[in-house]
């Protein structure tokens, strides 16, 4: 029996940018003085797939099969909180439950509020 692959495995180019940045939490991390492990975000990453999962939208064993099809295809090389995060958002952005423009958007909102800091 042959899995059934859930995954759209194409490049999305707005996170391909973003996995080129070298922007791995491990790496940034010091440079604010944080000496956590875990990125801030990981506890909102993980409510979020719980939300997705309850709602519907995105039960949680699609989300897994999915997040390691593009593991393996897509993200190999990017570190493991990096990685789930990725995932998910190509996930949301294939199956259009995120709008990529939106997201680019709000990216740069972000992205000049922590280089304000």
């Amino acid at each position: 029996m042959s899995a059934k692959r859930n995954a759209d495995l194409g490049r999305i180019a707005l996170l391909d940018a973003i996995r080129s940045e070298g922007k791995a939490w491990d790496v940034i991390a010091p440079r604010y003085g944080v000496t956590n492990p875990d990125p801030p975000w990981k506890t909102s990453l993980t409510a979020m797939c719980e939300c997705l999962s309850v709602s519907g939208a995105l039960p949680a064993l699609d989300r897994r099969r999915t997040e390691d099809e593009l593991a393996a295809a897509v993200y190999s090389e990017v570190p493991a909180p990096e990685r789930q995060l990725l995932a998910l958002v190509h996930t949301l952005l294939r199956r259009r439950l995120v709008v990529e423009g939106d997201l680019a958007s709000r990216m740069r909102t972000v992205r000049s509020r922590l280089e304000a800091v």
